[in-house]
């Protein structure tokens, strides 16, 4: 079986780095990525695809990599569940990062 990913997109906001109880560091990241095909109105949508980074991936990208950048990822997808309440319980489904390539920052395209 196989579970892989590959994304190109771009950041939607800069990355904050978070440290689990353990030690852990990590980031959240959401990826603009549009598609590949126009819409019944003539416009390419975009997906916005929420991924979550650890160790040395989270801190160089939380280093270097800011809103509007471009971003390769390849990583693996998993779903989890977490409890709002004692009655409501959320699925979420992200992507985590096994490795990000740079393709290129906002500065350099202006």
């Amino acid at each position: 079986m196989l579970n892989q990913t590959v994304l190109v997109g771009r950041l939607t906001k800069d990355p904050e780095l978070f440290t689990t109880e353990n030690g852990n560091k990590g980031t959240y990241i959401t990826l603009a990525v549009p598609r590949n095909y126009k819409n019944a109105d003539g416009v390419y949508d975009t997906d916005f695809i929420s991924c979550i980074l650890w160790r040395g991936v989270a801190e160089n990208t939380t280093e270097y990599c800011h809103k509007g950048d471009l971003l390769g990822i390849k990583g693996r997808i998993q779903s989890r569940s977490i409890d709002i309440d004692e009655e409501t319980r959320k699925e979420i489904v992200e992507v985590v990062a096994e490795k990000v390539t740079f393709l290129s920052s906002k500065k350099a395209d202006e």
